[in-house]
């Protein structure tokens, strides 16, 4: 066969059967007075029973802030890019809620046509780590690892067989920590944005040409090759056959 022919193959891959994207907003419950006793370690001259309003109030260590972060659960910063291709990593996990009976079919109406969809539950679940930074940047508290979930309902093309492909492509976190010697409260909200295919191996039937290998560039070649210089056609050898 001739290497411009083309031929009928059968391949198999990966295919995408429904693809969506959603932003999710996340409030955890507010960590009140009695659960913030001994969450925050210090590294400063107190106790962790130490009342943490006393910490965020000691003049010595002036302005102070609040940061969140997604973490593991030994407090580790997770990178959210590196979770792309790990469905669980260090801790974070996205994946499908299995339903007795299966997936539920629904019936929804799209430009006109009625089409049979599933109801896909997921369940996104991990540890965020807060910290208390002074005006220089230096952790003064770290939190122990919180937990967090969410459960997130999706209507998509996914048929027996197919399986739940999670990627929680941004995440970004919001704490603030109030408090004053009659109130303490840290409020954590939470933003993700899921990426959400559902997928199966399949075989493909396709018209394709098989591949050759290219020639090789190779480096450092010693002798160039030699260049001629350029001719006159119009005048020789055309002028010469005139005569």
């Amino acid at each position: 066969m001739s290497h411009k022919e083309t031929e009928r193959v059968c391949i198999k891959t990966r295919k995408v059967y429904d693809w969506v994207t959603r932003q999710v907003d996340v409030s955890l419950k507010p960590i009140c007075k009695n659960d913030l006793n001994g969450l925050f370690a210090c590294d400063l001259d107190h106790d962790e029973d130490d009342n943490i309003a006393d910490i965020l109030c000691d003049k010595k260590l002036g302005p102070l802030s609040v940061k969140c972060f997604l973490s593991d659960e030994h407090g580790h910063k997770v990178d959210t890019l590196a979770h792309h291709h790990h469905r669980h990593h260090k801790g974070l996990v996205c994946k499908e809620i299995e339903q007795a009976g299966g997936r539920p079919d629904v019936e929804v109406e799209i430009e006109g046509n009625d089409v049979l969809l599933q109801r896909v539950k997921v369940l996104i679940k991990g540890f965020i780590t807060v910290h208390i930074v002074d005006d220089r940047g230096h952790v003064v508290c770290c939190s122990a690892p919180i937990p967090f979930a969410t459960v997130q309902t999706f209507l998509l093309c996914a048929p027996e067989g197919t399986e739940l492909d999670c990627h929680i492509t941004f995440f970004d976190c919001d704490a603030n920590l109030i408090a004053t010697p009659d109130l303490s409260q840290l409020d954590i909200n939470l933003i993700l944005c899921l990426d959400i295919q559902m997928e199966a191996d399949v075989k493909l039937e396709i018209e394709a040409r098989i591949c050759r290998p290219r020639e090789e560039i190779i480096e450092g070649l010693l002798c160039p090759t030699k260049e001629f210089p350029p001719q006159c056609p119009e005048i020789f050898p055309a002028h010469n056959k005139r005569r």
